[in-house]
């Protein structure tokens, strides 16, 4: 009958699992990364353990099965590996994580931002703002407490679903809207 070492059975379920779960770590990064999000310059744990481990089993298999080396030699091999290991894995992923694109901007980040009125804001209702962000003039809707004609700076101050609520931008602006309101107002009324 064929018997396997203890140690060379250690080795293997060493490699086998922690390369399995190493390569599925891989593949979903950020649902087990989130679990533990706990992470060395910027390179989740999970990977550099998972490194270490598979990398401890290659190292002893190799020791054992090339070098005939055994027992406590073996397991140095396979720590030297590991430690190896994790330095491929933290330069992998730490090359990866730099290479990924930053947080794409959403409408809360606009709060604050000039805007320029393409379509007139007509009071409690939608009109369209013209906004500079990431470098690129983007086009929202837009809705005000007051109305706002086309070709006004305006003063972005909230969110309302996917549009944006602004306010004439300065103090000045603000009156100016009130009293061109009230001109367009009279101007109906002859």
């Amino acid at each position: 009958m064929f018997e396997i070492p203890v140690e060379d059975f250690i080795f293997v379920v060493c490699a086998l699992v922690g390369g399995g779960l190493l390569l599925i770590t891989v593949l979903v990064d950020d649902i087990v990364g989130a679990i533990f999000s706990f992470d060395i310059g910027g390179v989740s744990l999970m990977p550099l353990v998972l490194s270490f481990v598979s990398m401890f089993g290659v190292g002893g298999l190799f020791a054992t099965q090339v070098l005939d080396i055994h027992e406590g030699q073996a397991a140095l091999w396979g720590t030297a590996f590991g430690l190896a290991g994790i330095g491929i894995a933290y330069t992998v992923f730490s090359a990866l994580r730099r290479a990924e694109a930053e947080r794409p901007f959403s409408t809360a980040d606009l709060v604050g931002h000039d805007a320029y009125v393409q379509i007139s804001i007509p009071a409690g209702a939608y009109g369209s703002v013209m906004v500079r962000a990431e470098g690129q003039i983007h086009e929202f809707s837009a809705t005000a407490s007051v109305d706002i004609p086309a070709a006004s700076a305006v003063r972005v101050t909230g969110v309302a679903g996917p549009g944006l609520i602004v306010e004439p931008a300065g103090p000045s602006a603000a009156s100016q809207t009130a009293t061109t309101t009230r001109a367009t107002e009279g101007d109906s009324d002859v």
